[in-house]
């Protein structure tokens, strides 16, 4: 069985750090595109940012934010710095074929995992 499992949110002041990860199982995303979306309460899911052979993000994370893999733990990362109250939502790891430069188009929240919970308070 095919497994995303999220992990590594909490609670953050304004400007604070934290690290996601996602963890995957049953096989081998070393060569997919893998990246992050989130959620915010009573919004629609936004696409973060994706990694296969380099990194894309959306504008309001640009700067703040880094993906990487780490293939041989077939695990992801979200370094999320100088966050900001509106980055408070459950963020969702994700991996799909599609292009990296067209996930800006797609809504994978919840599809994979149950996500991890991301507050920032100001």
């Amino acid at each position: 069985q095919v497994q995303l499992v999220e992990s590594g949110g909490g609670l953050v002041q304004a400007g604070g750090s934290l690290r996601l990860s996602c963890a995957t199982s049953g096989r081998t995303f070393s060569t997919y595109p893998m990246g992050w979306f989130r959620q915010a309460p009573g919004k629609e899911c936004e696409f973060v940012g994706v990694i296969r052979w380099s990194t894309y993000y959306a504008d309001s994370v640009k700067g703040r934010f880094t993906i990487s893999r780490d293939n041989a733990l077939n695990t992801i990362y979200l370094q999320m710095n100088s966050l900001k109250p509106e980055d408070t939502a459950v963020y969702y790891c994700a991996a799909d074929s599609t292009p990296p430069s067209r996930w800006y188009q797609l809504t994978m929240c919840g599809y994979w995992g149950q996500g991890t919970q991301v507050t920032v308070s100001s």
